[in-house]
């Protein structure tokens, strides 16, 4: 595939948009797909992820823009002439023929007639060599599934485009498909432009990923960087769970102090979004899982230097590997907590008077002029 590689290079969208009649499904979009990379499009329905892709694959006209492959402009030409092949949700294989019949469809198509030696590479790749013979309706939704990505890559695609390709298959056979997803990708070392609504999946599978909203990319980069360091209340909700507190900025510097529920809290000025000053208000958010939670009783042995927030827990539930519980505070009505299960106190129990406590540096700064519920609760309809 190395030759493969060579003649690839970057997928570049250039103030790429699509309208119909008087919607806009993407606003004008510049976006750099970089060669050899796992990139995930994630968004809730109605994003523009999938019609995105689409007008890469060509199977959409942008209304405005350009689509380049390696410095190539592909903007006009039809799909089945694109370097690109898609994987969809649905595979659509080919009942009647079997899977290594599937898996040449392409190459035949072609007026390829030997094909044994590359319908057997792809199936190892795959690990459904043993599976050769078999229809699709004698496999499992995950096999089909491979069945299909090597039917898309035997063409020798300089990028492979996912629509939503786990969304048929059940929660652990998700897990297992991403990790095997990862795992081609990186084997092949061609680029994979992966649509999902599911945020887990496009943290675990993709080197970069650009969130969208409303037809526009909300914040594009590494999946640690868009969790830690959400630039909006969209990806900070959206992407995982966050706690944001309304509150007044009182100082700033090289931290900024700000009063919220009757207390104060500090973050790391460089963790602010927006420019910083006294008197300004200023959403001071956190993550569930970098709380700990201590009884009223155990106040004083929280350690100088933490942020703390009083409250009382309103609920509680057990989930396995932690406990999760809601709170309310001056700080906020429902403050969510993920503590592991570790060493659990009996005390945290629904009624209980507690203190929320956390390291400053794993607290962000949101501009407070927007949606403090934005992507909160977004579910997915649609592809």
């Amino acid at each position: 595939m190395t030759q493969q590689q060579t003649e690839g290079g970057d997928v570049r969208l250039t103030g790429i948009s699509k309208t119909y009649g008087s919607f806009t499904a993407v606003h004008p979009l510049d976006l750099t797909v970089p060669q050899g990379s796992f990139f995930a499009l994630l968004g809730a329905s109605g994003c523009g992820k999938t019609t995105t892709l689409r007008m890469i694959a060509g199977l959409e006209d942008a209304t405005t823009g350009t689509v380049s492959l390696g410095g190539r402009d592909i903007t006009g030409l039809p799909p089945y002439k694109r370097p690109v092949n898609t994987v969809f949700q649905s595979y659509a294989l080919f009942p009647h023929l079997d899977v290594s019949e599937n898996v040449a469809f392409g190459l035949r198509r072609r007026g390829i007639k030997s094909v044994r030696k590359q319908v057997g590479e792809m199936l190892d790749l795959v690990q459904l060599g043993d599976f050769a013979h078999r229809k699709p309706h004698q496999l499992s939704g995950g096999q089909q599934q491979r069945v299909a990505v090597a039917r898309a890559l035997i063409n020798h695609p300089q990028v492979l485009l996912l629509d939503e390709p786990l969304g048929a298959l059940d929660l652990k056979l998700r897990r297992q498909m991403q990790l095997e997803l990862k795992r081609i990708q990186t084997e092949v070392g061609i680029t994979f432009v992966h649509v999902t609504h599911d945020q887990e999946e496009a943290m675990t599978m993709a080197d970069t990923v650009a969130v969208m909203n409303g037809g526009r990319v909300e914040q594009l980069g590494a999946p640690a960087d868009l969790y830690e360091n959400p630039r909006t209340t969209f990806v900070a909700n959206f992407l995982g769970t966050s706690n944001l507190i309304e509150g007044e900025i009182v100082s700033t510097g090289t931290d900024v102090v700000v009063a919220a529920g009757g207390g104060r809290l500090r973050l790391p000025g460089g963790r602010c979004t927006s420019p910083a000053a006294s008197g300004e208000k200023l959403l001071v958010g956190v993550r569930p899982e970098k709380i700990s939670l201590a009884h009223a009783e155990d106040a004083d042995a929280i350690p100088e230097g933490r942020n703390r927030v009083t409250g009382r827990i309103t609920d509680s539930s057990f989930i396995g590997v932690s406990t999760q519980y809601v709170v309310e505070s001056p700080a906020g009505k429902a403050l969510q907590v993920y503590e592991q299960n570790i060493e659990r106190d009996g005390r945290l129990v629904p009624g209980a008077e507690v203190v929320l406590h956390w390291n400053p540096e794993h607290t962000f700064g949101l501009d407070a002029d927007q949606d403090i519920t934005a992507g909160a609760g977004v579910l997915e309809e649609a592809a």
